[in-house]
Formats: C-alpha cells, structure tokens, sequence
C-alpha cells in the first residue's frame, strides 16, 4: 500500500512537473511571439513617421523655395545697374534652389558656398558705408565636410532675416555673419543692428521664420541648437547642428 501511494505521488509529482515545463515552454513562445510582434509595430510605427516627416518636409520646402525666389528677383530688379555681377551669383544661387535644394541632403560645403552666393546678391543693396563682415571658419579637413548630412537651404533664413531687418542705408548698421565647421559640427552666426525703420508687413513674409524651426526639430530631433536674442541694438541668430551624433543615430536606426 505505501508503495502505491509512493509511485501515485511520483507519478502527481512528475505529472506537475511536466504541466509547468509545458507552461513555461508556452510563456516563452507567447513572449517570443510578442516580442516578434512588438518589433512588426515598431517598425510600421518607423515606416509611418518617416513618410509623415517626409511630406511635412516636402509641403515646407514648397513653401520656401518659391519665397526665396521671389526675394532673390525682387533684389535684382530693384538693382539694375549691377545686374550682370547679380546674375552671375543669381546662376548659382537659382541652380541650388531648382536642383540641389531636391535632394534631401546636401554637404556643409555646398550649402557654405550657396550661402556665399545669396550674401553677394543681397550686396548690392547696400550702401557703400554699410558694414558687412562675412567670415568662415571651416577645418574642410573633417571627413563630414564633404558628406551629404546638411539639409539644403538651413541657412537662408538667418541670413535673409538680417539683411530684412537691418538698416541698409545707415553708416552706423552693420550685418556679421560667420559660417563655422568643426568638430563635425555646422554652425552658422548671424549678428545685425536692429533697423529703427518699421519693416513693412508683406504678405508671405516671414514663411522662413516659421519653417527652420520645424524643418530642424523633424531632421536633426536633439541634434541641433538654434538661439536667437537681442542685446541693446543688436540681434543675434546662432544655428549649430552636431552632424556627427546625428549620422550616428541615422546609423543606429538602419536609415
């Protein structure tokens, strides 16, 4: 009798065991099954925010091209007399906008240069005693330089601003601009005095303004950092976006 009640307790015992080898073995299916379903989701999830991102981008730069063109033709026809050299650095600048500008990333030298191009055409509405200080410092040694990581036309509105809100005609105005590269990272400075003149409210205007901010967050995320602020007369724009930490996260998300 104590023998049968030993070999029915094994045989419970053994029986136990086995259902809870079987519930674990199941657990880890429906948890490798999950797991398989969670990473489905999340890359649907990816798929889908960058097709969002994409036509944010795409209905923005719709908006700015269009803009800075007609900024560009506004400045050289109000300037006849200069127009030969205008339309010589226009040819550059009008290749940039039609071609470059629809590639999703150009390299920090590209931009550099168009960047070069659009302040030699806002030149010539100066006055001869206006102060423009354009300087850059650029190691073109870094291995991103020449890599397409930019997106087109970042730097035209902190560009375009200045020379909008600054008095042109006054010897006592002054626009400095200073393009940075190093350390992997793009930086752009844009200081001017502030013009006493009231700007005239133009309809469209101030579609850049409004589309940098947005184009940054959805490309770089936390990648960059953009301040603007006044100190007494003079207004300062400071863009510096880290290139190398955001291709490395480019990498990291298989794009």
């Amino acid at each position: 009798m104590e023998l049968t009640s030993a070999a029915t307790n094994s045989l419970v015992l053994a029986g136990f065991i086995l259902l809870l080898i079987l519930i674990i073995i199941y657990l880890i299916a429906h948890l490798i099954k999950s797991e398989k379903k969670k990473k489905i989701i999340e890359l649907k999830y990816n798929e889908l925010e960058l097709k969002v991102n994409n036509l944010q981008l795409e209905s923005l730069e719709s908006k700015l091209n269009p803009h800075l063109f007609k900024n560009v033709l506004n400045t050289i026809q109000s300037h006849a007399y200069q127009t030969y050299f205008a339309l010589d650095k226009l040819a550059n600048v009008l290749d940039y906008i039609l071609y470059e500008s629809r590639r999703k990333f150009v390299t920090p030298k590209e931009e550099i240069e168009f960047a070069f191009s659009l302040i030699e055409i806002n030149k010539i509405k100066l006055s001869p005693l206006f102060e423009l200080k354009v300087k850059s410092k650029i190691d073109e040694t870094s291995p991103l330089y020449n890599q397409e990581l930019l997106a087109p036309l970042i730097s035209v509105d902190l560009i375009e601003n200045a020379f909008k809100h600054a008095d042109l005609h006054s010897s006592e105005a002054f626009i400095a601009i200073t393009f940075g590269f190093s350390e992997n990272t793009f930086s752009l400075t844009v200081s001017n005095k502030i013009s006493g003149k009231s700007t005239l409210n133009k309809t469209h205007s101030g579609i850049g303004v409004q589309t940098l901010e947005q184009r940054l967050r959805i490309i770089y995320k936390d990648n960059f950092k953009l301040e603007r602020f006044s100190e007494g007369e003079v207004y300062h724009a400071q863009l510096k976006i880290n290139l190398l930490e955001y291709k490395a996260k480019m990498l990291a998300a298989g794009r």
